[in-house]
């Protein structure tokens, strides 16, 4: 009886362990979560920076939907979509002046690789790396902005 008892308890601590492990490495990828971007460690060409962007970052099936608020001097836009990080094009919702459409592709674990298309045209492109320590995300951002600057960008965010 004791010995059925201690191989049950066995069993059952493996079964928790196995869980919990599963469970901490699906919440490891470095994008999943909230981001913040600190205006006073971003440079935006031309100017001015937002006041503020909020990215949220989700696990969907292959890679991520992503929801984005900008909060500039004279107004908040939000867009958002989904992608499965593979470089095709997404559908983006929302208000997005740059986009319609958004082809990400993940370069490693801590690089995605942005697209934006406005009506097929390429307009700006992203590189975003997740620093080692996970706790801030560089947004490099060139391309042409819908009055036809040339727009180079570099944001940095904070993991919430």
């Amino acid at each position: 009886m004791i010995l059925r008892l201690a191989r049950v308890a066995t069993l059952l601590t493996a079964a928790v362990l196995a869980v919990t492990l599963v469970g901490h490495a699906q919440s490891k990828d470095p994008f999943v979560g909230t981001w913040k971007m600190n205006p006073a460690k971003s440079k935006y060409t031309p100017g001015p920076a937002p006041k503020s962007i909020t990215s949220i970052y989700e696990a969907a099936g292959k890679g991520y939907k992503i929801s984005v608020t900008n909060e500039a001097a004279s107004n908040i836009t939000q867009y958002g979509y989904t992608t499965n990080a593979d470089g095709t094009d997404s559908k983006v919702t929302e208000n997005n002046l740059n986009a319609n459409t958004i082809a990400t592709r993940q370069i490693d674990a801590h690089t995605l690789e942005s697209v934006s298309k406005r009506s097929g045209k390429v307009t700006m492109t992203q590189r975003n790396v997740v620093a080692a320590d996970g706790k801030s995300r560089t947004v490099t951002t060139t391309g042409t902005d819908p009055q036809g600057q040339k727009v180079h960008n570099v944001a940095v965010f904070e993991k919430q």
